[in-house]
């Protein structure tokens, strides 16, 4: 079984390690581009080392094991009539991709490795790991003034129908989940209480940006092979919310410029409303899984896993897909992990290519599949 020192927070600053804190947030997502943490905490001389400042490097752990690797962002030092205490803030390895732009270049017949090596090595991110078994290879790329280093590599790996994040060491992974993986633990939630290893569960359900059926309009311009086509189109049903209520949708996407692509957009988008429209969020103690004679049996938790729910109050007995996890904690407050869990499978990557566009329409619809204003 895990100990106390197991789920102790630790920042390893200017080879100095630090901790017990007043309080302390270590947050991952798979769909937010930049892993964060916080810490607060008070000192009776009132002065910090002076390795712990702002850009410095630092490496969050829990117990012996590195969570995220990044730097410092904030500090803040507050000093009042009843405390006086700082507080520290960070980002993983990714802040500087989604601040920042990227390089300008073009290139044709590139591999994505090659392409994020291009985007991610002047922040002194090492070689990328493709964790897929296969990927494209572009005719052209082009990166140009304006874009975001993360924005450019979110493209890059959309095209193939991955995703990218940051490992704990530090390492650019693009890849996608999987959900072939058996599930780590079991959370259960009885009315009797008998085993019940949950401090809380909340389900959301929503209706808000679903659709019962989804359209996607795309074009494509003639060349001097073949004429340019207009009409593209194709439609996606939701049969979940068609039960509910009559909800169109039409979005103009010019990046799709065949039926095949347009189906495919308009079933990732579907996917993507139906992610944003359940969420189970549980509170466990501790930062690592408790399975007794189970191989995940104290691992820390870590988006990407699939957790078995069993809950009679909510009516719930089945696989959920961890997508994000916090860790939580502090003097005052016992270790505790909050769990983001959504539907199995729901959360899906098609290869989706990306094109530079001069004008979008007020129903374009960008890569993170939100509509975005007409611009020029």
């Amino acid at each position: 079984m895990p100990t106390p020192s197991d789920h102790k927070v630790q920042l390893l600053v200017g080879g100095q390690f630090h901790e017990d804190w007043e309080s302390y947030e270590v947050d991952s997502d798979l769909l937010i581009p930049a892993d964060a943490w916080r810490v607060t905490l008070g000192l009776r001389d009132g002065r910090l080392p002076p390795t712990v400042s702002e850009g410095a490097a630092v490496e969050v752990r829990v117990g012996s094991e590195r969570v995220m690797t990044g730097r410092i962002d904030d500090l803040t030092h507050r000093v009042s009539k009843y405390e006086h205490s700082f507080s520290l803030s960070g980002r993983d390895k990714a802040a500087d991709l989604v601040d920042c732009s990227a390089p300008i270049f073009s290139a044709r017949q590139v591999t994505l490795g090659e392409i994020a090596a291009k985007l991610t090595r002047e922040f002194g991110i090492a070689q990328p790991r493709i964790a897929a078994d296969s990927t494209r290879i572009r005719e052209k790329v082009s990166v140009e003034p304006g874009d975001t280093a993360w924005d450019a590599l979110v493209n890059a790996a959309e095209a193939n129908g991955l995703w990218p994040w940051f490992a704990p060491d530090g390492t650019l992974v693009i890849g996608g989940p999987d959900y072939s993986t058996p599930p780590v633990a079991t959370l259960i939630l009885r009315r009797d209480g008998k085993g019940n290893n949950v401090e809380s569960l909340e389900e959301h359900r929503s209706i808000a940006e679903r659709y019962s059926h989804l359209t996607v309009l795309g074009q494509t311009h003639g060349t001097s092979h073949e004429e340019g086509r207009n009409a593209i189109g194709a439609t996606f049903k939701d049969t979940e919310m068609a039960a509910i209520a009559y909800r169109p949708k039409i979005v103009v996407d010019h990046e799709s410029d065949n039926a095949g692509v347009a189906q495919d957009r308009a079933r990732k988008l579907i996917a993507d409303a139906r992610l944003k429209g359940f969420m189970l969020t549980a509170t466990v103690k501790g930062h690592r899984i408790v399975a007794p004679n189970q191989p995940s049996d104290g691992q820390l938790w870590s988006p990407g896993c699939r957790v078995q729910v069993l809950s009679e109050p909510h009516g719930l007995d089945g696989v959920f897909f961890l997508i994000g996890r916090r860790f939580t904690g502090g003097r005052q407050a016992g270790a505790q992990t909050e769990l983001r869990l959504v539907r199995d499978g729901v959360w899906v990557l098609d290869a989706h290519p990306h094109k530079r566009l001069h004008r979008r329409g007020k129903n374009w619809i960008a890569p993170g599949g939100d509509s975005g204003g007409e611009t020029q």
